[in-house]
């Protein structure tokens, strides 16, 4: 499978790549800047703003599968819809699949059905509401356009870790523990990007966490 990583320096699109990698797809990966020097072997770096419709296009021709691992800068999250529309337009311009790694944010809470991530502080600290806030509007961009989309949502918690194969797969709702925690490692939400991109689940929405004992 060709698989093209767009945010491929940042901390879920690395590891998308070398989950990717382990698994023997043909990678392309995409970064704003030059080649990182740790970049596994036998992937094509190419250099590219996700804005450039044009270019994103014609990197996305043939690809079997494109991932959207951007990310805001702080201060900057007004441009998380604009580079999904972008990237959106591409993947549809070259008629490929394009998975979304989106926020936690447009999730339900569990046992609140009527209540979004979004709103809840327990969840989303007052310092992380505009980029909580930029990932659901990023999701209600993703449901108003025709590409050929999925939109992946981590749970609370994402940071780097290790790599155990092992998570849960939800739909609309935060996975969570009993006592309310919310997490994944980095390293697995790379595993469940590339099982849906290899078996796609059939929903347009889902997210991931870990199970309660790790």
């Amino acid at each position: 499978m060709k698989i093209v990583v767009v945010g491929a320096a940042g901390m879920v699109g690395s590891r998308v790549v070398t989950e990717a990698v382990s698994r023997g797809h043909d990678l392309v990966a995409v970064f704003r800047t030059q080649r990182p020097a740790d970049l596994p072997s036998g992937v094509t770096a190419v250099e590219g703003e996700a804005t450039d419709t044009d270019h994103m296009s014609r990197l996305f021709k043939d690809a079997d599968a494109i991932v959207a691992a951007t990310r805001p800068a702080p201060g900057h999250e007004d441009t998380a819809v604009p580079t999904t529309t972008a990237l959106l337009d591409a993947a549809a311009a070259a008629g490929a699949r394009i998975l979304v790694v989106g926020g936690a944010a447009p999730l339900r809470i569990p046992g609140h059905p009527d209540r979004l991530v979004l709103e809840s502080p327990d969840y989303v600290p007052r310092q992380f509401r505009t980029l909580a806030a930029a990932s659901a509007a990023q999701l209600d961009v993703c449901r108003a356009h025709p590409a050929d989309w999925v939109y992946l949502s981590p749970p609370a918690l994402l940071e780097p870790g290790q790599r155990t194969g092992a998570y849960r797969r939800g739909t609309t709702t935060l996975i969570a523990d009993a006592d309310g925690t919310s997490r994944i490692s980095a390293e697995d939400l790379a595993v469940a990007v590339l099982d849906e991109l290899e078996n796609p689940g059939g929903d347009q929405h889902f997210t991931v966490g870990h199970q309660a004992d790790g």
